[in-house]
């Protein structure tokens, strides 16, 4: 009988899968944990934001500059620059450089003008309340200037932006829209502005024909009746008249003070005054809107 003949192979042992490094997985509500505060963890400081940086100085603590003449040589390609912290800066300057040093800012005030109103258009909030600022301080230092030919044309563009940024939704940004369109009330002839706001009156947005109607009832409270007569007193009574319908009260308020100033400056004569009112109302106003007219002052 054969004998089988005998493997002298070593039999093959299996290798042993290798050990994983072990990996702790932290809980869902740890991971989130990173980064906020905890009443058992030191309270972390709030994230700064780039609008931290922005500095909205009031007019009366801005100082002047020791050497304008430096800082004027920069200041158009600072407004220009994308960085909108620098244009901040920039119009921070132009702040200054219109309260101190108007005579050096002047000649160059028709190029800063199209920069201005380019930044109140921008979305950003904290650019668009700087150059609502800047507005302010420009009023104030040139006043009716604004209104010669070379600047008129971007001042009727700086205004119709004022009334629209007076009625948007972020709150900073309208308040100081209505503090600037009232400085810039305070900063101007009224009958020269007047030609300005008639246009805005009719506007088709209600809510900035109303801040057109405040602007405008501002300027008639500021006027004798020269000035009123010499602007239009008619026209002045049938823009009130048209007003007291309005569907704002804002509106409607205005138009009452605009009918009050006219009243008083219209009559002088103590015991003829609801007579020759009454006259006036009824010879140039529709008879629908009279009755209304003559009651505002008659209460």
């Amino acid at each position: 009988m054969a004998l089988r003949p005998i493997d002298n192979a070593l039999p093959i042992t299996p290798e042993r899968p290798k050990k994983q490094a072990k990996v702790t997985v932290l809980p869902h509500k740890e991971k989130a944990d990173f980064g906020v505060n905890d009443e058992n963890n030191v309270p972390l400081p709030p994230p700064l934001t780039a609008d931290s940086s922005i500095d909205y100085t009031p007019s009366e603590n801005l100082k002047p500059f020791p050497d304008p003449d430096v800082k004027i040589q920069g200041l158009v390609g600072g407004l220009d620059s994308k960085d909108w912290l620098k244009m901040c800066e920039s119009l921070n300057d132009v702040r200054r450089l219109a309260l101190f040093h108007s005579n050096i800012l002047l000649p160059i005030l028709e190029n800063v003008m199209p920069v201005l109103v380019k930044a109140i258009k921008n979305p950003r909030s904290a650019l668009c309340k700087t150059s609502i600022m800047a507005s302010s301080d420009i009023f104030k230092a040139f006043g009716e200037k604004l209104l010669e030919p070379a600047i008129s044309a971007v001042f009727d563009i700086l205004l119709l932006q004022l009334l629209l940024k007076a009625i948007q939704d972020k709150k900073f940004v309208c308040e100081e829209a209505d503090r600037t369109l009232k400085t810039m009330v305070d900063s101007m002839s009224p009958l020269l502005l007047l030609h300005k706001l008639q246009a805005y009156v009719g506007h088709s947005n209600l809510r900035v024909r109303a801040k057109a109607a405040v602007s405008i009832s501002n300027c008639v409270s500021k006027m004798d009746l020269e000035g009123m007569k010499e602007f239009g007193l008619v026209s002045l009574i049938q823009t009130a008249a048209n007003l007291l319908n309005d569907k704002l009260p804002e509106a409607r308020e205005a138009a009452r003070s605009i009918v009050v100033s006219s009243y008083e400056a219209l009559v002088e004569n103590e015991e003829q005054k609801k007579d020759s009112w009454e006259s006036f109302c009824q010879s140039n106003l529709p008879a629908i809107y009279v009755q209304a007219v003559v009651k505002i002052v008659s209460s």
